[in-house]
């Protein structure tokens, strides 16, 4: 294990968007594919964050493992000796050093975090774990010693937080007990990734596609029958202008069908632009969607029928077997160095 390490978690529990899917999930088997040979790749699933806001918790168990059945089936391998696939709740160390790095961090860091703040404003009763949740999100970070921890603009502030402990961690005690993440700038460079991939609701394109949207013709779920997926894609809200051009301001509906259509053929945005601008058939454009979308989740119904559990498990226990070694020995440093062991 001394590859430079690339660390990035998976949802815990969730009932993935078609939006999930191509933002969040196929990036992830890209990322196996482009990176695996030449980094370790530690995929960790978040399980202790899954419970900061309302869940199911008689479901929780069997969520995750559903969850992780949907990377499986989109090509995640699990073959592969360069990736480790683990839970975080699996590995004390995670709690602990979440505890211990509470004490290097400020309530004013906490306050600031904006999705903190979103939710606050919108409930009184925010929980404690929500408020410590990017705490908990470094000592996921600094565990493993992982250099690339590639995470959207959403989580960039958490990320910052994590470097910021790290660097006032490795001052108080003058000495390299973390590695420092690099930059989130840097992240997106060796990444590949620029603005991110923001899927539209398909009634409301101002918004973006949500499990949550109270309409549910606006989200394609990965569990969604193929057929009732490509109905809703005939259904979604275009625009009145008579033609395809594709603004995300002006047209929002025909454009974010042409940027679903370009992530599910796997073709540069500007080449699918080019293929439909100017058209003025609507309908043309909706049935290659369906096709497409409806195709997508026949495949994922079939993979996800021919996934041996037995063999995800093996992967999960061996990873944490390994992975609870590594944990603790980071952890051990911090341990001495705040006095806690000789």
């Amino acid at each position: 294990m001394d590859k430079s390490i690339i660390l990035t978690g998976v949802r815990a529990n969730a009932d993935f968007t078609l939006g999930n899917y191509l933002g969040a999930i196929v990036p992830m088997v890209n990322l196996q594919k482009k990176f695996s040979k030449e980094h370790q790749i530690n995929i960790f699933v978040p399980d202790l964050h899954s419970f900061t806001t309302p869940v199911n918790h008689k479901d929780l168990y069997l969520s995750i493992i559903r969850s992780l059945k949907y990377y499986v089936a989109a090509g995640i391998s699990l073959n592969d000796d360069n990736v480790f696939i683990y839970r975080q709740s699996y590995i004390a160390s995670h709690s602990e050093l979440t505890i211990i790095l509470n004490n290097f961090t400020y309530f004013g860091e906490l306050s600031r975090m904006t999705q903190f703040k979103e939710k606050r404003d919108d409930d009184d009763n925010v929980s404690a774990g929500l408020f410590d949740y990017p705490v908990l999100m470094a000592a996921d970070i600094l565990l493993y010693g992982a250099h690339w921890v590639p995470v959207g603009e959403d989580q960039r502030q958490h990320l910052e937080l994590a470097r910021d402990i790290a660097i006032r961690v490795n001052n108080k005690f003058n000495s390299e007990i973390f590695v420092v993440p690099e930059e989130w700038s840097k992240q997106q460079q060796f990444i590949g990734r620029s603005d991110g991939i923001r899927i539209r609701s398909l009634t409301n394109p101002t918004k973006k596609m949500s499990k949550s949207d109270t309409d549910p013709n606006g989200s394609i779920l990965l569990s969604d029958e193929p057929e009732i997926a490509s109905k809703k894609i005939l259904s979604a809200t275009t625009d009145s202008n008579g033609i395809i051009e594709f603004d995300m301001e002006k047209n929002p509906g025909v454009s974010n069908l042409i940027h679903i259509l370009s992530l599910l053929i796997d073709e540069p945005l500007e080449k699918t632009i080019k293929n439909w601008d100017g058209k003025t058939n609507y309908l043309e454009l909706k049935q290659a969607v369906a096709d497409e979308v409806k195709l997508l989740l026949q495949n994922i119904k079939k993979n996800m029928s021919n996934i041996d559990e037995s063999e995800l498990m093996r992967k999960l226990e061996s990873s944490e077997y390994l992975m609870r070694d590594v944990a603790v020995q980071r952890l051990y440093k911090i341990q001495q160095a705040v006095g806690l062991r000789p």
